[in-house]
């Protein structure tokens, strides 16, 4: 009798566990939307967006549709950027609730041993509620680095506009919350939300970056799976519940994703339709948050429906563009009839989705085993040697950097994972694809499958020298692209 209680608390245990690790799954059709038009969508996202990594569609809490363009795959935690804008406006929702502290708290009452000696009015008169929504006055945003305190040189930055009146997207603003949350909190926002959010909505192993005063970064930094982030845009869907405990209060839900400032005109445009506590306005009545390159947690609450999306695209408003010409029309109030055919079809559709890897043939023997060294560069590479990896036409970079050597497995028209990095990259999960166009030109893709970036290296192979050309698909500013020229070493 024992045996069997303890069996059966067991499988409720674990029923209990697998339904925090995995969302339900039902078919599209059973929720309102036909397979066909989501395959639709599918199609389009595919052929007419240039780096999408990842996508999870819910409706009514139910996966419908879920794919990773390969090497991406459904456990790789993504870089979010700025998508950790709107975790940090929840941690400071929650200790808000929790008493320690209010929307109305003057910003410099945190920091009094780091603000200037003479401040500002407007510096006095910032709120914690003009950091959350993006008015704080500033008309640039405090830089951010290394050798100063982030704090500090806010605190220090002009504030030339009365707080709470001028809308400027402002990164270091959603440091200062994830700062001020510490403060009162005694803990990283990281670890504060570990109990609070992350453990109950089923999300594993989060990793934030800290700056260098041992603070998460707020505004950027979170790395969580794509499931995770579609857990996240269904918290805030059902308003701050899960699974019959509230996580947060559904009035910092209504309040956060509420316009609280304008911030344009555009009627077009899903960055004009106003700002909440660190989530954007869409168009349609929907609400999300989203990151550098295309990370996304949309949320349509008239339609119950959570769209997650990690990318690495230079055109976000391409992709909602797309959200709303071909999925939001397809979502019906009832059930559809089932179309099995069609189910299949877009399944199919989904597992065989995959960044095109780079094609060419196996080998050009003249240059295997060749060393070429490079001139002292910015870039810290030293040198490139080229060597057969396997029979099946597999090619090895090796790639050695100041005080670092990667070896790069990689075969034409397929993706074959391991690690790499660079002289200004940590080593890291990464998956390469590469070929031969010609006799004398290598072409090399590197996808950072925990990021955005894919780097296309290009060798093209002259008599002693060899041309290294490197491109990355997105980036800050200027995108990193370089070229070196590099002489063979002597044998």
């Amino acid at each position: 009798m024992k045996r069997t209680l303890l069996l059966m608390s067991l499988m409720i245990w674990n029923a209990a566990l697998g339904q925090t690790a995995e969302l339900p799954r039902k078919s599209p059709e059973s929720q309102g939307v036909a397979s066909v038009e989501v395959l639709g969508l599918i199609d389009a996202l595919d052929k007419e967006v240039d780096s999408l990594n990842s996508i999870m569609v819910l409706r009514h809490g139910q996966v419908i549709a879920e794919g990773w363009w390969a090497p991406y795959h459904p456990e790789a935690r993504h870089s979010l950027y700025s998508l950790s804008k709107s975790f940090t406006s929840t941690a400071v929702g929650l200790a808000i609730a929790e008493g320690k502290l209010s929307l109305d708290d003057p910003v410099l009452s945190f920091f009094r041993d780091e603000a200037p000696s003479e401040p500002s009015n407007h510096l006095k008169s910032m709120r914690v509620s003009d950091l959350l929504r993006m008015a704080t006055g500033h008309q640039t945003e405090p830089p951010r680095t290394i050798d100063a305190s982030w704090v500090k040189t806010f605190l220090a930055h002009p504030v030339p506009f009365k707080p709470g009146t001028h809308f400027l997207y402002n990164t270091s603003a959603t440091y200062m919350q994830s700062a001020i949350v510490q403060k009162v909190t005694g803990t990283k926002v990281l670890d504060y939300l570990q109990p609070r959010l992350f453990e109950p909505l089923g999300i594993e192993q989060p990793t934030w970056e800290s700056s260098p005063e041992g603070i998460s970064t707020g505004g950027y930094g979170l790395s969580i799976r794509t499931e995770d982030i579609a857990r996240f845009g269904q918290l805030y869907l059902q308003k701050g519940k899960w699974q019959g405990q509230q996580l947060v209060p559904e009035s910092w839900v209504q309040e956060a994703t509420a316009r609280q400032v304008a911030n344009g005109s555009n009627p077009l445009s899903d960055w004009d339709q106003g700002y909440g506590y660190q989530f954007w306005r869409c168009r349609h009545g929907a609400y999300r948050g989203d990151g550098a390159f295309g990370q996304y947690c949309i949320v349509l609450p008239e339609q119950e429906t959570v769209i997650a999306i990690t990318s690495g695209l230079r055109d976000m408003q391409s992709v909602m563009n797309l959200i709303w010409d071909k999925l939001l029309p397809a979502l019906k109030l009832s059930p559809l009839t089932e179309n099995p055919a069609a189910h299949a079809a877009l399944e199919k559709k989904l597992k065989s989705l995959s960044l095109r890897p780079q094609g060419g043939s196996a080998t050009a023997a003249k240059v295997l085993q060749q060393k070429f060294d490079f001139p002292a560069n910015e870039h810290q590479l030293k040198s490139v040697t080229m060597e057969a990896s396997d029979q099946a036409g597999g090619i090895q970079l090796v790639m050695h950097y100041e005080g670092n050597q990667y070896r790069i497995h990689c075969r034409p028209d397929e993706w074959v994972r391991g690690e790499a990095g660079s002289g200004s990259w940590p080593r890291q999960p990464a998956a390469a694809s590469g070929g031969w166009s010609d006799d004398e030109t290598f072409t090399c893709k590197v996808c950072f499958y925990e990021t955005p970036f894919v780097v296309t290296s290009t060798l093209s192979f002259k008599g002693n020298e060899l041309l290294y050309r490197s491109q990355s698909n997105v980036g800050f500013g200027p995108r990193g692209d370089f070229q070196l020229v590099g002489t063979a070493a002597a044998k």
